[in-house]
């Protein structure tokens, strides 16, 4: 039973994707989602930006506890309008994340991904999983761990 579970645990992180940091560029792969105000909100309109994309849920609580952390992030690049941050909710109802927001005063935008596309396309296979996008469109790390020094690194180019 152990030997089966190990082995099914070896080919997923094989399986899972991997993208390159260094000369091989990989393209953020495209989404549009609705954030909790209604509004459409389409990764490839912050072409020039900087974007952190944070998948998560209500309910995990290692996401729960990264929130002090995020809501710092989002108050250090304040303003910067290089940047964007929004936190991606995965297939949970308006409703909850909505209440969830309120009760921890969340200051960042958050997109509803309600049939779980979006993480696929990434490649999520647990949260919280951060993402950051370059200016390019290009994907600078996934599964990041020093998301800020990234941040602003590629900020300053």
């Amino acid at each position: 039973m152990i030997r089966r579970l190990l082995t099914a645990l070896v080919f997923l992180s094989l399986a899972a994707p991997s993208f390159a940091l260094g000369e091989d560029k990989v393209a953020a792969a495209d989404f549009t989602l609705v954030d909790l105000a209604g509004k459409t909100w389409r990764l490839a309109d912050q072409k020039g930006k900087v974007v952190l994309l944070d998948f998560t849920t209500t309910w995990c609580p290692w996401c729960v506890k990264d929130i002090p952390h995020l809501k710092k992030l989002s108050q250090k690049y304040q303003g910067n309008r290089n940047f964007e941050f929004v936190a991606v909710y995965l297939q949970e109802s308006r409703q909850k994340v909505s209440s969830f927001a309120r009760k921890q005063g969340l200051p960042y935008r958050i997109l509803l991904d309600l049939d779980g596309k979006v993480a696929a396309r990434y490649g999520v296979r647990g949260v919280p999983t951060k993402v950051v996008v370059g200016k390019d469109g290009s994907v600078l790390c996934w599964m990041c761990r020093d998301e800020e020094a990234l941040i602003d690194k590629a900020l300053r180019k």
